[in-house]
């Protein structure tokens, strides 16, 4: 693992909410952070982070609005990390379903974004997560409790990977008694479904993980 403190990272700016908290805590992981929404500086930076809060079809608007999708596509071809965060994670699945809605996302990872089906919606507060043994994000931190703000998220994993490629690494978390998606590591792809700029020092350290792990 190198050390990339001082990384140039990117917080896409694409008209979601919650962007300074993310800078701000970026920055503590010990990179060099800029929001924007100036395609080729997200495209040519060393680190870019997709936050999200809100609605899915909000956020891939707004996400379409700014080229963002081809931004995500053309970085991860050439293998340039990206990691998405809460509605940020959601819009990089197949689709999202909210009020009857359907909206296409980004379709980097096939599956659908529903309600969650528990008998409190929204999962508001801090939970623990189920970490899979080959993690570079949780690394350190595998037992600690991450905090959590949507109603909707991933209830199914459907990626089939036939043994061709490293199959991704999936963390999960419950609420309710439903049973989630709480994180992906995918080789430049990597997402949590919770908030790290929130979660305290176990988020701190989950960000400076992702920032030296490239």
């Amino acid at each position: 693992m190198t050390s990339r403190r001082g990384a140039d990272v990117v917080v896409l700016d694409y008209g979601s909410g919650n962007l300074r908290s993310a800078v701000r805590a970026l920055e503590r992981a010990g990179a060099s952070v800029e929001l924007t929404d100036d395609f080729d500086r997200a495209l040519e930076c060393d680190g870019l982070v997709v936050p999200g809060v809100g609605a899915y079809a909000a956020c891939m608007s707004g996400l379409l609005g700014i080229k963002g999708e081809r931004i995500i596509g053309r970085r991860l071809a050439g293998g340039r990390p990206v990691l998405g965060i809460c509605v940020g994670m959601q819009i990089l699945f197949a689709r999202g379903v909210e009020h009857g809605v359907e909206t296409e996302g980004c379709d980097e990872w096939p599956g659908v974004v529903e309600r969650l089906q528990a008998p409190v919606v929204p999962h508001m507060g801090w939970n623990t997560v189920d970490v899979p043994e080959e993690t570079v994000l949780f690394a350190g931190i595998r037992d600690e409790r991450f905090y959590f703000v949507h109603s909707y998220g991933v209830r199914d994993w459907t990626l089939v990977t036939n043994d061709r490629t490293r199959a991704p690494l999936v963390t999960w978390a419950e609420h309710g008694g439903d049973r989630f998606v709480a994180a992906v590591e995918n080789g430049p792809l990597s997402a949590t479904q919770f908030h790290p700029e929130k979660s305290g020092d176990a988020g701190a350290a989950l960000l400076r993980n992702w920032v030296t792990s490239w």
